[in-house]
C-alpha cells in the first residue's frame, strides 16, 4: 500500500504557494500531529512548557496578556500571536513609496491614451468651462484601469512591476501566501477609487503614508483593509 498522502479534493486547490509559510517542525523528532502521550492526571500531557509562539493565556496576577497572545485581527492558529513568524523581513516603507510612483506613472500613461481615444480628456482648468461628463469620464477609465492593474498583478504574483523592481511582494497577513483575486481587489478599491474620483494623490499619500506610523506591521490602509502586509521577496 502506497504511502502517499490522497491528492488534494476538488474543493481543496493544491498548496503551490512558495512563499507560505509552512507549520515549525516538531522538537525532538516525531510527528506535530501525533497523538499526545498519556497523562498521569499531575501534569498536562504535553508537559508544562508554554507553547513556543505564544496564544498564553492573560498573566494571573490581572496584568496585560503575554507579549505575543493573539493578532491585531483576532486570529491565531500555529503561529501564535505573530502572523509574521515565517516570514520574509517586511519592505522598506521609503521603496515602497517609489514602487508606487513608478507604477502610477506606467498606468497614468495607458490612462492618458484610453482617454484620449474614447474623446474623455479634460484639460481645462478654468472651472467654469470644465466639461463634467469628460471629467467623470477620464476619472472612471483611470479607476477601471487602476484597480484592474493592481487586482490582476497581486493575484498573479503578488507584485507589480514597480514592486518587481524592488523585490517587494504582497502577502496574506495570516499565513504569507499570495492574495486572493477577492482580497487583491478590496486592496485595490480602497487605494484607487477615491484616488480616481475625489482625492488623487492626496488619498494615494495617505493610504501608503500611512505605512511609516504603522506598526508593528508597516500596512497601508488599503493593507488594513484587505489583511495583507508587503514582505521583502530578496
Amino acid at each position: 500500500m502506497s504511502s502517499e498522502p490522497p491528492p488534494p479534493g476538488p474543493g481543496q486547490p493544491p498548496d503551490d504557494d512558495p512563499f507560505k509559510k509552512k507549520p515549525p517542525p516538531a522538537k525532538g523528532g516525531g510527528s506535530p500531529y501525533d497523538p499526545p502521550p498519556p497523562s498521569d492526571g499531575r501534569t498536562p500531557p504535553y508537559g508544562s512548557q508554554p507553547p513556543p509562539f505564544g496564544n498564553q493565556p492573560p498573566s494571573s496576577e490581572g496584568g496585560a496578556p503575554y507579549e505575543g497572545a493573539g493578532d491585531p485581527y483576532g486570529g491565531g492558529g500555529p503561529y501564535g500571536g505573530d502572523p509574521l513568524a515565517g516570514m520574509p523581513p517586511l519592505a522598506d516603507s521609503w521603496t515602497r513609496v517609489v514602487a508606487r510612483i513608478l507604477d502610477m506613472i506606467l498606468v497614468g500613461v495607458v490612462v492618458w491614451l484610453v482617454s484620449w481615444g474614447f474623446g474623455v480628456t479634460e484639460y481645462n482648468v478654468d472651472s467654469d468651462k470644465i466639461e463634467y461628463s469628460k471629467s467623470f469620464g477620464q476619472s472612471l477609465v483611470a479607476a477601471v484601469l487602476y484597480v484592474s492593474y493592481d487586482t490582476v498583478m497581486i493575484s498573479k504574483s503578488g507584485q507589480t512591476l514597480g514592486k518587481r523592481l524592488f523585490h517587494h511582494r504582497v502577502a496574506n497577513l495570516d499565513n504569507g501566501s499570495t492574495p486572493s483575486v477577492q482580497t487583491s481587489l478590496t486592496r485595490a478599491l480602497v487605494l484607487w477609487i477615491p484616488f480616481a474620483f475625489c482625492c488623487a494623490c492626496i488619498w494615494t499619500a495617505i493610504a501608503g503614508g500611512w505605512s511609516f506610523f504603522d506598526k508593528p506591521y508597516k500596512q497601508g490602509l488599503h493593507d488594513k483593509a484587505a489583511k495583507t502586509v508587503v514582505v521583502d521577496s530578496r
